[in-house]
């Protein structure tokens, strides 16, 4: 969609594009009250009529492949014209704030904002009716709101989570208008240029300009301004990666989350899934974790001469390093872990759920030179995060610097990262993703189950585990 288009893509283009961004839904979602739905990011896009906001909205969806995001237009809630107004139509002002049924749009944001469904009306700019059928929106990940006046109410302005003014020299979008309405929209120059004087100028000037000083970006030029808009799908992808742990502990590391990786999760939670499945996308994500892991650890700059005869200018890997598992989950990331690094020593500790604090160390075998080394330490869930503190104390006791240690897992449970980080402030934990909770029993909620026993396949046929475990 060009910068011309028009803004009421709800009517013709709005299903087509729900349906191509909400693509990865799953109508039959089964909902769990223990678990609070994530709060989608919430973008407000606003600028003058014909300003580009369209076009800058296609954009940074264009650049936002791994995510899902629905765009809704405020035109969607213009209030639907009754008989008499519509024989006045061309003295109908739709550019005041008052054309706009804005209560029902705060409520659907904030459905929305919830992570709810909602259903947002199909409004015909060549009626001036809500027409059928209304479009429903599923939660995702990021909304955006686009429209002249989405950064006008206060209430509206204070769901978002990034305000953008899309700033154009009035006689483009003057132009862009005439194009548009004469096009799209069937009218006339002259009933353009006169609604233009009448209510879209001064409308400009009374409402929406002064909404700019609310805006966190100001894009100037719009859709032609290729600058603006990469950066601020850079600041939308920092955002999204960063889970609120993330903020108070920066030692916490969670991986970049695309679809691939969701996909890998959705299996390896899934209780039907079969052991080879699961051992297959799990040794996937492991892979992930320790690559980014790795990245991690210091490094040396290093030039090469290449086949070509070229400089290159690189880095050395670090090389004292060694890994150590806990028995019997973390033995699953060794083999990623030698796949990465080149004969890499690993040490094994064994935690029981005995003992002091329901955690007892039984043993342990590490490198006699491990206090030189830097450690990744490999436990592929972190629920209560007894048994990581016990094995992390452990390595400390060797003298391992805590700053040396890097925690490889798959989940972990806010409960977990609080001990954990609390406790150990300079080591760093990186993690595929953060779950919601623990339950009464300690395990994590929504997890995988017994990791193990699922790997190594020791759990019953009738899906029961074959010997007693305990989370930690």
């Amino acid at each position: 969609m060009d910068s011309s288009a028009s803004v009421d893509a709800l009517s013709n283009g709005f299903k087509n594009h729900l349906s191509l961004n909400q693509s990865h839904n799953n109508n039959n979602v089964v909902s769990n009250p223990r678990v609070q739905p994530k709060q989608p990011f919430f973008i407000g896009v606003a600028g003058g009529t014909a300003s580009g906001k369209t076009t800058v909205c296609n954009m940074i969806i264009s650049q936002l492949r791994d995510q899902r995001v629905v765009l809704v237009n405020q035109d969607s809630f213009y209030h639907s014209l009754n008989a008499e107004k519509l024989k006045r139509v061309h003295e109908y002002n739709f550019d005041h704030p008052e054309a706009f049924d804005t209560e029902h749009m705060l409520s659907c944001m904030e459905q929305i904002k919830r992570g709810q469904a909602v259903t947002i009306p199909n409004y015909d700019f060549k009626t001036h009716q809500s027409i059928e059928p209304a479009c429903k929106v599923n939660p995702s990940d990021i909304i955006i709101l686009e429209g002249i006046l989405v950064l006008h109410d206060p209430r509206i302005r204070d769901l978002m989570n990034l305000k953008i003014f899309v700033d154009t020299d009035s006689d483009v979008r003057l132009s862009r208008r005439i194009q548009r309405d004469t096009v799209e929209r069937g009218r006339n120059i002259e009933n353009v240029l006169d609604q233009y004087a009448r209510f879209v100028k001064p409308s400009f000037e009374e409402f929406i300009l002064p909404s700019k000083k609310y805006a966190d970006i100001i894009i100037p030029r719009g859709g032609d301004n290729d600058v603006a808009i990469d950066l601020i799908v850079q600041h939308i992808h920092t955002k999204l990666g960063q889970h609120e742990l993330c903020k108070i502990y920066p030692n916490v590391v969670v991986i970049f989350s695309t679809f691939q990786i969701r996909g890998m999760h959705t299996l390896i939670r899934d209780a039907k899934t079969t052991k080879h499945d699961f051992v297959f996308y799990a040794d996937r994500l492991i892979r992930l974790v320790v690559e980014h892991g790795l990245g991690h650890l210091p490094f040396k700059e290093k030039q090469v001469i290449t086949p070509t005869g070229s400089v290159y200018s690189g880095v050395v890997f670090y090389k004292r390093l060694c890994g150590v598992s806990v028995i019997r989950s973390g033995e699953s990331m060794e083999n990623a872990l030698r796949a990465c690094v080149k004969g890499i020593k690993i040490g094994k500790i064994l935690i029981h759920g005995e003992g002091n604090n329901g955690r007892e160390l039984i043993y342990e075998k590490l490198p006699k030179d491990i206090s030189s080394r830097h450690v990744l330490f490999l436990d592929p869930v972190l629920a209560s995060g007894n048994s990581a503190i016990n094995a992390i104390s452990l390595l400390l006791s060797k003298g391992v610097p805590e700053s040396n240690i890097i925690f490889l897992n798959l989940i972990a449970a806010p409960d977990g990262i609080h001990a954990l980080c609390k406790r150990f402030p300079k080591l760093k934990l990186v993690t595929s993703e953060i779950d919601e909770s623990l339950n009464e029993d300690l395990r994590v909620i929504p997890g995988m189950g017994e990791f193990g026993d699922r790997y190594f396949g020791t759990d019953n046929e009738d899906g029961t585990i074959s010997r007693s475990t305990t989370p930690k």
